[in-house]
């Protein structure tokens, strides 16, 4: 049977295990009680009779505990309790006060998430509102289009009531909130006007003027009305705040209604008022948008809600079992009458959770899944995928493969003198890069497994961190099965490879197939069919998508994080270089591998590309600090400029090798390290704390021996330095120089895999530290003063 201290550990919410009864402390002082209860051996010798003889150094302290816990328990539930106990039984006592305290913790932490959430609750019933309200807009402005050709230049009166009372019912949703933004743009004909319809423009301009002073009188205020300008087709263009004063958006008398009626005529002006052209603020795919936002919202605030209702229940459980073995210890039934205070407190007595649950789901299914139930609750509770046992069947049978074929490889290998001789320059340099650029994609994968794993092990939340969906987020299963077979089929290719050279076949027929399984890893990347792991597929080419144009992309942690991933594979980018050199020249037909080496603009290429991940990180880091005005982001682009240089010097030295470029390496390389080495520590690790109560760590760390911290910073500065091996230059040999290259490569991809643990840890332990559990889902009509 497993201990309930191992459940609770089990199942409680990883970010708001602070928040949790203290389980652990509570028992401990159940052993103290135990302790206490135990008769004491008598002492052989008489001591003699003091004042001050026995006591303890700490009896001080212990009379101000004392002090303490009898005017805790003066204004508690529990002295009825403590009647059962004898006076002087200081144990008992600081046991219920350590379990009022927690009672008292409990009860803060549910009230002040249960508040945020009635809170988010109510603002979303707005915001749907308020979508109600421009979908029923967006329907009338479609049927009075369709009613007629010459709707375009007049209304009836009865479509025109009809728009103003919707403009009405619109105002007095939004008259709840202080400031929102209202933008429009007036668009214009692009053919030639006639002076009816010019009079008409400037007749329609006009009295938006007019109701904007109206307004204005009667205390709305309109940023930016003073810069009303016009673009060269004479169009208005304008950007307007609308910020209602609190006592008007709150009085009930003709004011408030004045201001009705003329926001009414300006939202028919702005919006309702249809015009060839486009340019309208309201469209079907805006309307589209602002639902989706407000159903993951919606879906966000019934997780949340479900959290907290587990935290309810597993600390009601919690305080159950410490009673019970209070009990059992102390051979009192006092459980009852303190479970009694359990039950009326705030997050046992309180309903508003689940009221508001069923609220969610009646609105969820109402308007997001067109009133099917069972439709909306796989959007609001998606269940997660089990782990199949065949995945782990095919991971171990893969791997088999892998180490037998890849065996095979070093024996042919060796027996075609292929890393021996120097007659096999050209397998070397055409054949063995496309063989790098998949082994270190399977290592990669690898590591990305090792991580998953890791993070599971240790309760870290790399789901929600990354914002991945439960249902189709890539488990450490899954990432071995891909690493594993990748790897089977490069090294299978490599020994086919190898062998139909050895059995006389044509070389230009031979060396197609790294090309072949390339063509093959590309189409299986953008199959769109519904198999290979597809949503985790389009995910990755959508990061790439977003890491590419970072500048014009909010950056999120996901896409930061694979950027970074991006940085430790410079090899493999190079090699994709020379690779598609190779088969676009059809090098493979003539054998002529210096055909792309020695080209000018391949040598130039070489600096484009080893710059460009640490420039798309830079990018990122610009954008970060531009969305967020965080001049850290700043600093962080700066360490990625040196790697820039850094890289471009090395690349330089590579062909010249001259004492000038050796220094330019040397201090070059020797600031971007340190420059690495101290966000590695500092920033991203959250490490090298001297104050912190684990020395030079952290305050918290998830993993129990501290021992694997400092051996990973010293594992860390070591794989940091490894391009010390281009000033030195271990090579005998053109062959061992390739390999010797591969070894760097991996060790690289190695050293971020192991950065990945500590960097994500670092993230959710921040977390933790500010019991985020749920995402922020950004809302498309927003309260003005919140973005402040």
């Amino acid at each position: 049977m497993v201990k309930f201290s191992k459940e609770l550990e089990a199942q409680l919410i990883p970010e708001w295990k602070e928040a949790f009864v203290n389980y652990c402390l509570l028992k401990k002082q159940i052993k103290k009680i135990k302790i206490s209860r135990k008769p004491k051996p008598a002492s052989l010798y008489p001591i003699a009779h003091h004042p001050y003889c026995g006591l303890s150094l700490f009896q001080p302290v212990r009379n101000l505990a004392r002090t303490f816990s009898d005017k805790l328990f003066s204004s508690s539930e529990t002295p009825e309790i403590l009647e059962l106990f004898s006076e002087e039984d200081e144990v008992v006592k600081v046991f219920f006060a350590r379990l009022d305290e927690e009672l008292n913790k409990v009860n803060q932490f549910h009230k002040s998430k249960e508040t945020e959430f009635v809170g988010r609750g109510e603002n979303l019933k707005k915001q749907l509102d308020i979508l109600a309200e421009l979908k029923q807009i967006l329907s009338d402005r479609k049927k009075r289009n369709l009613s007629g050709s010459n709707s375009h230049r007049s209304f009836n009166s009865s479509a025109r009531n009809s728009d103003f009372s919707a403009g009405q019912s619109f105002f007095k949703t939004l008259k709840g909130c202080h400031l929102y933004y209202l933008s429009y743009a007036v668009p214009i004909r692009n053919h030639k006007r006639s002076p009816g319809e010019l009079s008409e423009t400037q007749s329609e301009t006009s009295r938006t003027d007019e109701i904007i002073e109206a307004l204005e009188r009667n205390g709305v205020n309109f940023i930016n009305s003073a810069t009303r300008t016009k673009t060269k087709g004479g169009k208005p263009k304008m950007s307007l705040r609308v910020d209602i004063p609190d006592a008007v958006a709150g009085a009930d008398g003709g004011g408030a209604r004045s201001i009705a009626t003329a926001t009414s005529v300006l939202w028919e002006e702005l919006v309702n008022n249809p015009r060839s052209g486009g340019g309208d603020f309201i469209t079907r795919k805006k309307i589209q948008c602002a639902e989706k936002m407000i159903r993951k919202a919606f879906v966000e605030l019934y997780r949340g809600l479900g959290l907290l209702k587990t935290y309810s229940s597993l600390n009601m459980i919690a305080f159950t079992k410490i009673l019970k073995k209070f009990d059992k210890v102390s051979g009192q039934q006092a459980s009852s009458s303190y479970l009694k205070v359990v039950k009326r407190s705030q997050f046992t007595s309180s309903d508003k959770v689940v009221r508001l649950m069923d609220e969610v789901e009646s609105i969820f299914t109402k308007h997001f899944a067109n009133s099917d139930r069972k439709k909306a609750m796989k959007f609001l509770r998606p269940h997660q995928q089990k782990d199949s046992h065949m995945v782990t069947f095919f991971v171990g049978l893969f791997t088999g493969c892998f180490v037998s074929l890849f065996s095979i490889y070093i024996i042919l290998a060796h027996l075609s003198g292929i890393f021996t001789s120097g007659a096999q320059v050209s397998y070397m340099e055409t054949v063995y890069p496309v063989f790098s650029v998949f082994a270190l994609l399977s290592l990669h994968m690898f590591m990305y497994g090792c991580n998953l794993f890791m993070w599971k092990s240790t309760r870290i939340n790399y789901t929600f961190i990354f914002e991945f969906s439960p249902t189709t987020a890539l488990r450490y299963r899954d990432a071995f099965l891909m690493g594993t077979t990748f790897m089977t089929a490069v090294v299978g290719a490599m020994v086919i490879h190898l062998i139909l050279r050895a059995a006389g076949f044509s070389a230009n027929q031979v060396d197609t197939i790294p090309g072949v399984l390339l063509l093959i890893f590309i189409c299986v990347l953008i199959c769109p069919f519904d198999a290979f792991y597809r949503p985790t597929r389009f995910c990755f080419i959508r990061i790439l998508r977003n890491i590419v144009c970072s500048p014009f992309y909010k950056v999120l942690m996901v896409d930061f994080f694979m950027a970074d991933q991006l940085t430790s594979q410079i090899p493999l980018l190079r090699h994709l270089e020379s690779t598609a050199c190779y088969f676009m020249a059809q090098s493979f037909r003539t054998h002529e591998y210096n055909t792309c080496k020695n080209g000018r603009i391949y040598r130039e290429l070489a600096y484009l590309i080893s710059f460009s991940p640490y420039f798309w990180r830079a990018m990122q880091c610009i954008r970060r600090w531009w969305d967020e005005s965080n001049t850290d982001h700043l600093v962080n682009m700066g360490k990625y400029v040196s790697a820039m240089v850094a890289a471009g010097v090395r690349i330089t030295y590579a062909r010249e090798s001259t004492n000038l470029w050796l220094t330019a390496v040397l201090v070059s390389s020797v600031v971007a390290t340190l420059y690495q080495l101290y966000w590695d520590f500092v920033k991203d690790w959250g490490l090298l704390n001297p104050k912190s109560k684990n020395p030079w760590l952290r305050d918290d760390l998830v993993l129990k021996n501290k021992n694997f911290y400092y051996f990973s910073i010293a594992v860390n500065l070591v794989l940091r330095v490894a391009w010390i091996e281009t000033i030195v230059r271990f090579r005998v040999n053109h062959v061992q120089s390739h390999l010797l290259d591969f070894l760097l490569a991996s060790l690289e991809v190695i050293r971020r895999g192991h950065w990945n643990f500590y960097r994500v840890e670092n993230e959710h332990l921040n977390n933790v530290g500010h019991f985020r559990a749920v995402k922020a889902v950004p809302l498309p009509f927003r309260d003005m003063d919140s973005d402040d």
